[in-house]
């Protein structure tokens, strides 16, 4: 009812008014004699004060104009519209006034209790209605009358014997009961956190199926928290962000700790949502820790906050939830381990195209990477595409930089095809791609080893020597760079270090000897060098 509506009924009023009261600003000119024939409260004010004004007394009127005028109407005689939404601010109203049976028969507050119980205590839509009406300046009042309470217990009890009406489960199981529903549940989510939160606390307590409470507390945060995507933009108040936070942390402690009952994306989406409006974010960690495995390359994504944010994206958040993984992972899941190695791979291929991610922070990614694989004996294929990568996107680092880059790169580990194009990868460090022949060249000797033995079985001598002198020359090839790479290294080297022991020197000594490797030449680095003649004295 409008405030036009309002006024043009107190103007057709019956009798002349002699007591004035305000509602939320709106004045209400009521017949006090009427009035008091129904309050209670309003015959012993008047008893004890017949000569002053009332509105002082009433002041704190638990009502909003449409509901009292609802009551001015009953009291002039006037037919009372009762509904599901008006009938707890009926009641709270009712109750102030002292509107009771004792005072007078068949008054507004036994009409508004008789109608809560019957028409709204027992539907699961109306009970819904009728809470969010007492959403307002009445909560208090029906708060301590037992009105919450009771709706809250009602909802609950119909929750138990149909866990259904809470939403169908966003991954739905055997335990799930099938309905045919010919109506449209409401939405137990559009309640406010202060009704929300302990009734859904109370569902849990009671045994209201896990994945039921799960649906209802993700559709919760997809009504109150996901829409709040302007605050990037900075336009929301303290007070908005204040309660957005607590409705983060809120939906965080009531979801249930089985594991998978909501999507990893769901989740990441949560921690975005808490790290950007201030809240913990521990508790959606742990949960993802227990089903890293279902996540996706975007869910690892989770841009920096921050005005001094120095890198795109929370790498120390990564971290952590790698660690919960860790520490909840079984023998039981090894193909669950697989999926981590290769997620945390793709991610790093990832943000390898960062321009502003700096070396430590990828170096500090692929060490994560390492330790995902240990275990599956996974080759180096992955990390050596997101190195190939970074170096690309970075090609203003100094050799030295991109060495160190390379550093956790095991090259033994790299597949055959990783190893031909890590050879003519020109934005690699030469002593890597010296490694990378290196390992080329054994791979190619035991791939020799293995077919001469296969060939001598299957096939006939002459076919076999053929096999053999086209392998052979592939190993020349092969061997032909290697020793090329080696001199160009050797070179640069003399020329930065003067007598200091050459690059390839090191390598040696740090691989070992190489000596048991036939053709491989390592030896001749120790041969006496020719003592090097002046022009000048040449013959």
């Amino acid at each position: 009812m409008t405030n036009r509506d309002v006024s043009a009924w107190l103007a057709k009023s019956p009798s002349s008014s002699d007591l004035q009261l305000y509602v939320c600003g709106i004045p209400f000119n009521l017949n006090s004699e009427r009035l008091a024939s129904k309050s209670a409260k309003v015959s012993a004010l008047l008893k004890e004060n017949p000569h002053e004004g009332l509105s002082y007394f009433f002041r704190d009127i638990p009502s909003n104009a449409e509901t009292f005028e609802l009551v001015g109407r009953f009291c002039h005689g006037y037919e009372l519209q009762m509904s599901t939404e008006n009938v707890i601010p009926l009641a709270c109203v009712a109750h102030y006034l002292g509107m009771t049976e004792s005072h007078s028969s068949d008054n507004l507050l036994k009409k508004a209790l008789t109608f809560f119980g019957q028409e709204v205590l027992n539907n699961w839509n109306e009970t819904i209605k009728a809470l969010r009406g007492a959403e307002n300046i009445i909560f208090q009042q029906a708060l301590h009358i037992g009105l919450i309470d009771a709706c809250c217990e009602s909802i609950i009890a119909m929750a138990q014997v149909d866990p259904h009406l809470l939403g169908a489960p966003v991954r739905p199981n055997a335990r799930r009961r099938l309905f045919d529903l010919d109506w449209q549940s409401e939405d137990l989510a559009t309640l406010s956190l202060t009704l929300y939160q302990p009734i859904v606390h109370s569902m849990k307590q009671r045994g209201v199926p896990s994945e039921f409470l799960a649906a209802s507390i993700c559709q919760y945060a997809k009504r109150w928290i996901f829409p709040s995507t302007h605050h990037e933009n900075g336009n929301m108040s303290v007070y908005e962000r204040k309660a957005v936070r607590e409705v983060i942390e809120a939906v965080e402690k009531l979801l249930p700790n089985d594991r998978g009952l909501l999507p990893c994306t769901f989740l990441f989406e949560m921690i975005r949502y808490a790290i950007a409006f201030e809240a913990s974010s521990d508790g959606f960690e742990m949960r993802i820790g227990k089903q890293l495995e279902e996540a996706t390359v975007k869910d690892l994504l989770i841009p920096s906050q921050g005005y001094a944010k120095e890198e795109l994206y929370d790498i120390e958040c990564l971290r952590r939830i790698l660690k919960n993984y860790y520490s909840n992972y079984s023998s039981s899941q090894i193909s669950g381990l697989f999926t981590v190695a290769e997620l945390v791979e793709e991610f790093l291929a990832e943000v390898a195209s960062d321009i502003d991610l700096k070396m430590g922070t990828f170096l500090s990614i692929a060490d994560m990477s390492i330790s995902a694989s240990l275990g599956t004996q996974r080759n180096s294929d992955g990390l050596y595409r997101a190195i190939d990568i970074y170096l690309d996107k970075h090609r203003y680092l100094s050799e030295v930089e991109k060495e160190e880059v390379c550093r956790v790169l095991d090259v033994h580990q790299m597949s055959p095809e990783a190893c031909d194009h890590a050879s003519k990868n020109e934005r690699l460090p030469l002593r890597v791609v010296v490694q990378v022949l290196f390992v080329a060249q054994l791979q190619l000797r035991d791939t020799i080893t293995k077919e001469e033995d296969e060939a001598m079985v299957s096939c006939g001598e002459e076919q076999v020597m053929n096999e053999i002198e086209s392998m052979n020359n592939k190993v020349i090839e092969l061997e032909r760079e290697y020793h090329m790479m080696r001199k160009e290294i050797e070179h640069s080297c003399s020329l930065k270090r003067g007598g200091k022991i050459s690059l390839w020197r090191e390598m040696k000594r740090k691989f070992g000897c190489i000596t048991t490797i036939h053709d491989c030449n390592c030896h001749q680095v120790k041969k006496k060098k020719k003592k090097k003649v002046h022009p000048r004295y040449a013959k």
